[in-house]
């Protein structure tokens, strides 16, 4: 093998690439063979064009595109590569956190179902502890209890278009719900015009409100035009149970069912009320 006079084939083989790769580089003017036989038109490489292989690589491992490692290699210097490189781990560093948050969503998703199996039905009301949770709201044009599902679908789109004015993820689009806050439950109106989505992973400022941990009055429907009825039956158990409402009550759909009908939200959703004194009777 002539080191100074590498084929093709025996250059993919000494770096461990195909013989495609080398001529994407080839026609992409990132690496060309470095000889031609003037007798016979064939092109070989040099060994020691193997190092800017290995440039091209690193590159490549390092998520840089062929177009930004040809501009690179144009004009390289050790300043631009160390500013290129500077530049690329806060694109990694961004794609991390977008993955991270990804995660985050999912593992919410999957624990809502394992909720949503565990979770009774059928009209039982129950109590439940809940750790403290941090929510993202908006606050709409509309009355939710004077909609139908359209209207509920209308202030989801709000706050979605809020979220991207606001910078907020798209990925914390899950595991959304409506507001009736304390002073509207207990004057008995029936009024929500707040639509929510839980960030317990993000850091406080002024858009995120702080739910405290409390036990709260539970009860599961997958029926939208049963929410008014479930409402107030939550308030005449704490009522009749001697319990106080600590907060607002909140509607969390814990899980959606789209794929099943393409027209409507299947869901099932959880309305609670937070209760003071409990313990106390």
């Amino acid at each position: 093998m002539d080191l100074q006079k590498l084929t093709i084939g025996q250059m993919a083989e000494l770096n461990h690439v195909s013989q495609q790769t080398l001529r994407l580089y080839d026609r992409e003017g990132l690496l060309k063979p470095l000889l031609t036989d003037r007798n016979t038109g064939y092109r070989y490489y040099h060994i020691i064009q193997s190092a800017r292989l290995d440039f091209i690589q690193n590159m490549k491992l390092y998520g840089m595109t062929l177009r930004e490692i040809r501009s690179l290699l144009e004009n390289s210097d050790p300043e631009s590569i160390k500013m290129t490189l500077e530049s690329q781990i806060e694109k990694i560093t961004d794609k991390i956190q977008q993955l991270q948050r990804s995660k985050t969503a999912i593992v919410r998703t999957i624990e809502n179902y394992k909720k949503y199996e565990a979770t009774p039905k059928n009209g039982e009301i129950f109590l439940e502890f809940m750790p403290q949770r941090k929510i993202f709201r908006y606050s709409c044009d509309i009355n939710y209890f004077d909609q139908n599902e359209g209207g509920y679908e209308y202030m989801l789109r709000q706050l979605k278009k809020h979220m991207t004015l606001s910078n907020i993820p798209i990925s914390y689009f899950t595991n959304t719900g409506t507001i009736i806050r304390k002073k509207d439950l207990l004057a008995g109106n029936m009024y929500s015009n707040e639509v929510f989505l839980f960030m317990d992973d993000w850091e406080d400022d002024e858009r995120i409100e702080t739910l405290p941990a409390a036990t709260y009055v539970c009860l599961c429907s997958g029926d939208f035009s049963e929410e008014e009825d479930n409402v107030r039956r939550l308030v005449d158990y704490v009522y009749e149970h001697g319990f106080g409402i600590a907060g607002d009550y909140l509607c969390e759909v814990m899980v959606d069912f789209p794929i099943l009908d393409s027209s409507a939200r299947n869901i099932c959703y959880k309305t609670q009320i937070p209760i003071e004194n409990f313990g106390k009777y």
